[in-house]
C-alpha cells in the first residue's frame, strides 16, 4: 500500500513539472518575452538586403515603401523599378566626394559589420561617467592609428564631432581665442588650391573672432611679425583637390595650425611617417566610406584647446549620437580583424585601378592633363607606391578653354570648378571615389572627349592638306600660259610615235611615249 502511494506522489510531481514547463514555454512563445527578440529585426533586414536592384542600386530599411516593401534607390543614370534602365544621355556627376567605392567591401563583410540596436540602447544623454564619448571607441581609434601608422595618438586628447566639417569649425573657434584680449580677428589662410569649406564656413558664420584671408603664400614672415593679429593656417594633407602631401608654411608665435588629415590613409596615399601635430582632424567617411554616419574625430595636444573645442561641441550638438558611436566601434573592429590590412588593400587596389584607367585615357590627350604625383615609400605596406588620390585635378591646356568647367559640361560631365578652390578656371576637380557605375560612366565620357579631340586634329590636318592643294592649283593657274603651237606640235609628234609603235612595237618603247605624254600635260 505504501509503495502504491509513493508511486502516485511521484507520478503527480512529474506531471506537475511537465505542465509547468509547458506553460512557461507557451508563455514565452505566445505573447510573452522571447529570448530571441532580434528574430523579427533580422528577418526584416535580410528581406530588404535580398531585394534585387540589378547591381545598379540598393534597397534600404528606411527607404520609400511601395507595395509593402522598400523601393530600389538607383545609382546615377539608372532607373526603373529594379534600376536596370540606363539613361545614356544623362549628365555624369563627378562633383560629389561621396566615398561609395568601398561599398563592395562592406557587402562582403555584411555579417561581421552588422549591429542590432535595442529599443532601450543608451537612452540617456550621457555615459555612466558623465561624458559624451565612448571610452571603448576612443581605445579603438588609438588602435586603428597604431595599426596604420598614420598618426601618433600618445598624449593626445580625443574629441568626436559630426564629421570633419563640424570639427574644422570647432578648431577655428578654439584657436581664435585671444588670451591677450586683442580685438583684431584671426586671419584664416590655406594654400591654393584649398578645400572650399574653409572659406565658406568663415564667410557664412561672419564672426568677429576670425575671417578668411585667402592664400597662405600672400603672407610672409615679415607680415606675420609686424601684424598684431594671429594666423590660423589650414594644412590639408593629402590636399583636396590635388592629392599633394602638404606641410605648414607659416611659422611664429602668432601662428596656429590645423592639420586636416581626412585622406591620410593607405587608400589614397603612401604613409611616409606618423603625423604628430598639435591639432589633427580625421573623418570616418574617407576611412571606411560611411559618410552618412557623420562621424569625425580630432587629436589635440593642448588641453586648453581641447576644452574650448569640447565646449563648442557641447553647446552646438551636445555630442555625437550613441547609435553612430556604436556603429563606428563595430566598423573599427572589422578594420582591425586579421592582419588589419584587408580594407586598406581593397581600397588601394580599387583606386589604383581607377587611376590606371584614367591616366591611360588622358595620356592620348593634348587638350587635358591631370596632376603628376611622385611615388614614395609607404611605412604601412613597406613598399614604394604611387599616390592614388580621391580626386583628379584636371586642367584644360588650350588657351581658349579658360572655363574648363563649362568645357566638361558640354560633354555632360559635372565636376567642381577650380575657382571654388582659389585656383584658375581652367582647372576642375573630378571625383573618383563614387560607385563603380559612376566611375565607368565618367570614363565613357572622358574617352568620348579624347576621341573628339583626335577627330578634330584629323579634320584640322585634312583641312591643311586641302588648303595646300588649293594653293598649288592657284600657283599652277598663275603660271605663264604657253604658246598653243607647243601643244599642237607636241600632239602631232606624239601621234606619229603612237602610230609607229602600233606598226612595230620594237621601234619605240611604250614607256617613252607615256613619259612624253606626262611631260606635255
Amino acid at each position: 500500500m505504501a509503495k502504491t502511494q509513493s508511486f502516485k506522489y511521484a507520478a503527480c510531481l512529474t506531471c506537475s513539472i511537465l505542465v509547468n514547463l509547458l506553460s512557461i514555454n507557451l508563455f514565452l512563445h505566445r505573447g510573452g518575452w522571447e529570448k530571441s527578440w532580434t528574430r523579427n529585426a533580422v528577418e526584416e533586414a535580410e528581406a530588404v538586403a535580398s531585394i534585387s536592384c540589378s547591381g545598379h542600386g540598393r534597397a534600404f530599411l528606411d527607404g520609400v515603401i511601395l507595395h509593402g516593401k522598400p523601393v530600389c534607390e538607383c545609382n546615377q543614370c539608372y532607373g526603373g523599378t529594379d534600376c536596370s534602365q540606363l539613361s545614356p544621355n544623362c549628365v555624369v556627376d563627378a562633383d560629389s566626394g561621396d566615398p561609395t567605392f568601398l561599398e563592395p567591401y562592406w557587402v562582403k563583410h555584411a555579417a561581421s559589420s552588422s549591429i542590432m540596436v535595442a529599443g532601450w540602447h543608451r537612452m540617456s544623454y550621457e555615459f555612466n561617467d558623465g561624458s559624451l564619448i565612448s571610452e571603448e571607441l576612443i581605445s579603438h581609434i588609438r588602435k586603428v592609428h597604431a595599426a596604420v601608422g598614420n598618426a601618433n595618438t600618445e598624449g593626445k586628447y580625443i574629441i568626436f564631432g559630426a564629421g570633419a566639417t563640424q570639427l574644422l569649425h570647432a578648431a577655428t573657434h578654439a584657436l581664435s581665442f585671444n588670451i591677450d584680449g586683442t580685438s583684431s580677428p584671426s586671419k584664416v589662410v590655406a594654400s591654393t588650391p584649398y578645400y572650399p569649406v574653409y572659406k565658406e564656413q568663415k564667410e557664412f558664420f561672419k564672426t568677429e573672432d576670425y575671417k578668411f584671408s585667402g592664400d597662405t603664400s600672400v603672407w610672409n614672415d615679415t607680415d606675420i611679425d609686424s601684424s598684431a593679429t594671429s594666423f590660423i593656417e589650414f594644412v590639408t594633407s593629402p590636399n583636396n583637390p590635388d592629392g599633394q602631401l602638404k606641410k605648414a608654411i607659416l611659422q611664429g608665435p602668432s601662428v596656429k595650425t590645423v592639420h586636416d588629415l581626412a585622406y591620410y590613409w593607405p587608400h589614397y596615399t603612401p604613409i611616409p611617417a606618423p603625423a604628430d601635430e598639435d591639432v589633427m582632424i580625421f573623418t570616418l567617411s574617407k576611412l571606411t566610406g560611411h559618410a552618412g554616419s557623420r562621424f569625425g574625430w580630432a587629436l589635440i595636444k593642448d588641453e586648453a584647446v581641447y576644452k574650448r573645442m569640447l565646449t563648442y561641441m557641447d553647446l552646438s550638438t551636445y555630442g555625437v549620437s550613441r547609435e553612430t558611436q556604436l556603429r563606428v566601434l563595430k566598423l573599427f573592429k572589422v578594420a582591425l580583424e586579421g592582419n588589419g590590412r584587408e580594407m586598406y588593400d581593397f581600397g588601394y587596389n580599387t583606386m589604383r585601378n581607377r587611376w590606371d584607367k584614367l591616366s591611360k585615357s588622358l595620356s592620348k590627350s593634348k587638350r587635358f592633363s591631370i596632376q603628376q604625383l611622385n611615388p614614395q615609400l609607404c611605412s604601412f605596406s613597406q613598399q614604394v607606391k604611387a599616390p592614388t588620390p580621391a580626386f583628379a585635378w584636371l586642367k584644360c591646356e588650350r588657351e581658349e578653354d579658360s572655363d574648363c568647367f563649362e568645357v566638361l559640361q558640354s560633354f555632360k560631365i559635372t565636376g567642381r570648378a577650380g575657382n571654388l578652390f582659389g585656383a584658375e578656371g581652367r582647372y576642375v576637380r573630378l571625383s573618383l571615389v563614387k560607385t563603380e557605375d559612376d566611375f565607368e560612366l565618367l570614363m565613357e565620357r572622358i574617352k568620348k572627349l579624347v576621341s573628339k579631340e583626335s577627330e578634330s586634329e584629323v579634320e584640322g590636318s585634312s583641312s591643311t592638306t586641302l588648303g595646300e592643294s588649293k594653293e598649288n592649283r592657284k600657283s599652277n593657274e598663275s603660271m605663264e600660259v604657253l604658246d598653243p603651237s607647243y601643244y599642237i606640235n607636241g600632239l602631232k609628234h606624239l601621234t606619229e610615235e603612237v602610230g609607229l609603235h602600233l606598226v612595230d612595237e620594237q621601234k619605240v618603247p611604250l614607256y617613252s611615249i607615256i613619259e612624253k605624254l606626262i611631260g606635255l600635260t
